[in-house]
Parts: C-alpha cells; structure tokens; sequence
C-alpha cells in the first residue's frame, strides 16, 4: 500500500519549497540576461553564426535565428561549460509566442528524457547511504508492488543496476501522453500494471535481464517507486531535498501537476513542427522520473559539471567518487551507463543523454575530462537545430575529438536533366519523393523534407541524412532509383516507384504515405496508396478515416460519410475512441488550412 502518514507535513514542506523557488526566480529574472566581457560576447557571436549538421554547404555556415526560422522553432536556450564553470547562458526567441513573453537564463523547460538522468542520481544516493544495493533483486525493496516474473526472464532477478542502465530487458520505451486534469489519474502500480485508467501498457519483461540494452522508461518507473517506497516520501520532494537543492538547481522541480498560473509565467509553452501549443504542457505525468523535471540549461550545467568534478573526485554534493564513476562507466552495453550515455570520439569521451518530450527537444552533452560541456533545450517537436548548435559549440571552443565539418562545393543541375528526377521511390520498405519548388528539388522520407544539394548531374546530398545518393538511369536514359552509400559502404539502392497495385512497403508505410500526400491536398494520389494499404493491411482501421479525409476535400461528401461511418463502426462497443480520432484529424486539418465548411459539415453529420 502507499504510505500516506506524510502528506499533510509534505503538502506544507512544498508550499514553502514554491514560496522559495518564486522568490528565487523573481530574483533570478532581474539578471536573467547577463551581461559578459567582450571576449565572451564575442564568442556568443561566434556560436550563434557557426551552426553546421554534418557538412557545410558552399562554405556558408548557418545564423541562429535563420535556422530557427528555418524550422519553426519558437525558443531555444543554451548554456555553455568551459574548465568546470558555466562560461556563459543565453535565451534566444519566445517562451510563450502569443504572450511574446521572451526566453531568458530562467525559462524553465521540460526535457522529458534528461530527467532520468537526475533520477538516477537520486537513486544512486540511496546506494551511497547504504539503503539500496545495485545488485540485489528489485523486489527486495519494492513494498506497494512487486515486478511479476515469468518465463521471459529465464529466472534471473532485475537489480537496481539493470533499471539504471536499461538493461533490465523490460517493456514500454516511453511515449507518456499524459492525463488531462478533468480525468482520474492512475497510480504508479496501476501504470506498471497497464491497469484503468493507464493509458499506456504494462511493463514487463521482455528478455531476460543482464544481457543488453533495450530502452526503457516503464524501468524508470520503476525505480522512482524504489525512491518512494524506501524514503517513504514523495518523490518530487526527495528529488529536490537530496539531489536539485544541493545541486544549486534551486528552480528545478519534479511534478506531478500542470503548471499553475504562476508557474506558466516562467515555463517555455511546448510548440509542434507546424507552431501549435501542445496540450502536454499542461498535462499531468505521474511518471516524474523519465520525463517530469522541469529545469533550465544554466541550473542543468550545475548537474552536468558536479558529475564531472565527482569522478574526478574533487565534490561530492550528491554523489561521491565511486557513484559519480557509475554515470560515466558502461555497464553492460557498450554505451549506456546508470543514467547517461557515453560516446568516443576519436579516443575523446563524452557523455551526454537528449530529450523528447511532446513539445520539447534537449541534450546535455559533457566532455569526462577537462570540464566541458552544453546543454541546449527547445521548446518544439524539432530538435535538428540542437546538434546543430552542438557543433557551432564544439568548433567555436575547439573540444578534443571533434572532427572539422566537412565543406561541399555544390553546383546547379540543367533542368533538362534534374527535371527527370521528381517521383516516389522505394527504399528499405520505406517511401520517399522527389519535388520541385521553385528553389531547386526536395527530397521527402521519414516525415522530413529536405533541400537537395547536388555535388554533380547526378550526385546530390541532404543536411538532414548521412547518406550520398546518386540516381542510376537505363540504357534509355530512364531514371530507375537512386544509390545508397554511407560513410563509404554501400546500401540496397531505392527503386523508383511506376505500380502502385503491386507495391509492398514496411507496414504502415503505406498508409503514412498516404497521410503525407493528404496533408499535401494531393487527394487522387494519396487515394491510390490508400487503396493499396488498405488491401494488404486490412488491419490497420485508420486507413480507412485516412481515405474519408481525402474523399472529403474532393468534395465527394457523400462518399466520404460512408467511411468515416465505416471507421466510427470498427470500435464496437468504444466508438468515442473512434469519433475522438477523426475530431482530433479535423482540428490539425482546419489549422492547416482545410476547407473548414466541409471540416462542420462532416462534424455535424457525424455528431462529434
């Protein structure tokens, strides 16, 4: 059972802790844009026109504020660690756009998975007190619940360490959706049970523990209900008494609750791709240790140059040597540690964990030795513009293993030839396109598309993917595809796409690429691939709602009623689930500038 004896004195003890975080943050908004020398502000200047992805085109690095306009991001913050000290933070763009409230060094963000990190801090101190042991089974001190063995674990027991690394071969990768407030919240047993009103599934063994990585944040949650059940306290508090206060991230918090009136003056408000608010801004999330911290880069940096300064053994305000050695060691797999991630680079290591929370992208990314580091946060669903500044940083300070970004020289295309190239091509079971714009060619796959730089007539490249690609033509001339190779080795080539009744693609593949020429209002065309998903995945209902829409804004209004009433049908007994769907599809399609008569039409016919 929980234990309920501490909430009133908890209650107050975090009344007091708010009052103090309010007071702290007032203050820390009149210098929250800090004035710096002029060598440093030079140095801002440097980073902020230096941004590069893995090449630079034409010898033209990218601007800040052009990429950010480039994709759709709304703010962006970042803090830069040089010798063990946080050298410089600076906020870029807007924390709320309508309120034109703008980014500074105190605007909390919400870096879903960057929050395991800190918990396994927390939990590591436990071990350093001697309340836990890293290799004991889990249900030794799990109380309110027990992890239900089977026969997929081929009898070995989880330890503490397995939750930390992910390798404890358990279910659930992440995804949380949250709860909205006017709905029941489940406990953390009943999420780990996948039980009402859960909303995601149970976790559970997957393989058998101790053998490799597999990604878990149901496993974070896991060890957050160690947290509670052997401290006997909540664990945002613990979270803030044991690990954020003697960090100096005095801001910081874990919770359970949306943000309050007060606090929304201080958070960045979470944005999709196409510039939308996100709902899980003010969602719920009982799952605070893979996602509910809410922190900003310049008190993050506090946790990223203690854990440095730990494994060289010169502090210990949360983990002494021997704990901090743990985030920075492997375990198991080659690069997951107890709550980091380590990369080389070129004999240099580095270690680091990102985060993808709805609305929300961030990295910290810290060197072992030496004391440098960056964190970045981004209140978007697109975070192509983090690794990009990560780069800009690495250059502009010069860090040990970084290689020079390589330049591309790039030429124009005759449009006798390039005009041979748009079409839909097949690779590794997946989908991609080629169009025209009036700047040159676009290349579309895995939901990006890409400016196409070309190298030769036939040669281009794309900033967004690793790959060279080189079009392969017939003895007639004919473009048939297109090669593959990365890093110098060589991949299936992708085939240009001429029958659509024949085609077979990864599963859901078709159906997504139906999606994409729907959002596009290439209604005939996305009807084609429907069609052909809907033959070899009959399975996949949401086809079926998918072909509706298209039907829909082709004013075949008659038609597309039938379908809809088709896929409303699949859900049985629950077609609420069913009719929420196609609300949620119509209030993304008005925004996007759908026909919005047809949009109320089809709502009140339908009853939504």
């Amino acid at each position: 059972m929980f234990h309920l004896d501490y909430t009133s004195n908890y209650q107050l003890n975090m009344k007091r802790i708010f009052l103090t975080v309010s007071l702290l943050y007032c203050l820390t908004q009149l210098s929250a844009q800090t004035t710096y020398s002029n060598a440093i502000q030079a140095q801002i200047k440097q980073v902020e026109n230096n941004l590069a992805g893995r090449i630079i085109i034409d010898g033209k690095p990218y601007n800040l504020q052009d990429r950010m306009k480039h994709y759709n991001i709304k703010g962006v913050s970042i803090a830069v660690v040089q010798n063990y000290t946080l050298l410089w933070a600076k906020g870029y763009g807007w924390a709320d756009e309508k309120e034109k409230r703008p980014v500074t060094n105190a605007t909390l963000f919400k870096p879903g998975s960057i929050s395991k990190s800190l918990n396994a801090a927390g939990v590591l101190r436990l071990v350093q007190d001697n309340k836990l042991d890293l290799s004991k089974d889990i249900n030794e001190y799990l109380q309110s619940w027990q992890f239900p063995y089977d026969s997929l674990s081929q009898g070995k027991k989880i330890t503490i360490a397995n939750l930390l690394s992910h390798t404890a071969g358990l279910s659930v990768y992440g995804g949380f959706p949250g709860y909205d407030t006017k709905n029941k919240i489940p406990t953390i047993p009943q999420i780990l049970d996948g039980e009402a009103p859960a909303n995601t599934p149970p976790v559970r063994s997957l393989f058998e523990p101790g053998v490799a990585f597999q990604y878990s944040g149901g496993g974070t949650i896991i060890s957050q209900l160690i947290i509670t059940d052997i401290t006997h306290q909540p664990y945002e508090k613990y979270m803030y008494d044991s690990v954020l206060k003697p960090l100096g991230m005095l801001n910081s918090f874990y919770s359970t609750a949306p943000p309050t009136k007060e606090q929304l003056k201080k958070i960045a408000v979470g944005y999709t791709k196409e510039g939308e608010k996100v709902a899980a801004t003010f969602r719920v999330y009982p799952e605070q240790a893979p996602l509910g911290l809410w922190t900003t880069p310049t008190e993050l940096s506090n946790y990223l140059i203690e854990t440095q300064l730990a494994y060289q053994g010169k502090s210990s305000k949360v983990l002494n040597k021997e704990m901090a050695s743990l985030q920075l060691t492997p375990y198991i797999d080659n690069s997951a540690t107890m709550g980091a991630f380590i990369g080389e680079r070129n004999g240099e290591k580095y270690f680091f964990h990102d985060a993808g929370n709805e609305g929300y992208r961030g990295l910290y990314y810290g060197s072992v030795e030496g004391g440098n580091g960056v964190v970045i946060f981004v209140n978007s669903d697109d975070g192509n513009i983090i690794l990009e500044l990560l780069n800009s940083v690495a250059a502009v300070y010069n860090w040990k293993g970084f290689d020079k970004i390589k330049n591309i020289n790039t030429m124009q295309v005759p449009e006798t030839i390039s005009q041979n190239y748009p079409g839909i091509y097949l690779y590794d079971g997946k989908l991609a396109e080629i169009t025209k714009d009036k700047d040159g060619l676009l290349y579309w796959a895995d939901n990006q598309n890409c400016r196409m730089y070309f190298t030769s007539n036939k040669d281009f490249i794309n900033m967004e993917f690793a790959s060279e690609k080189s079009f392969i033509a017939d003895s007639a001339g004919n473009i048939t595809g297109y090669s593959i190779k990365v890093n110098g080795t060589e991949y299936p080539a992708a085939t240009k796409v001429v029958k659509i009744d024949t085609l077979k693609a990864n599963e859901g593949e078709l159906n997504a690429f139906g999606w994409h020429l729907l959002a596009t209002k290439r209604y005939d065309t996305a009807i084609l691939f429907l069609n052909r998903a809907k033959t070899i995945e009959p399975n996949d209902n949401s086809v079926i709602k998918h072909l509706a829409h298209c039907h829909l804004f082709k004013n075949e209004y008659d038609k597309a009623i039938l379908l809809y009433n088709e896929f409303i049908a699949t859900g049985l007994n629950n077609q609420s689930a069913e009719k929420e769907s196609i609300k949620e599809d119509f209030n993304y399609l008005e925004k996007s500038g759908f026909d919005t008569f047809l949009i109320a039409k089809a709502s009140a016919a339908l009853k939504l």
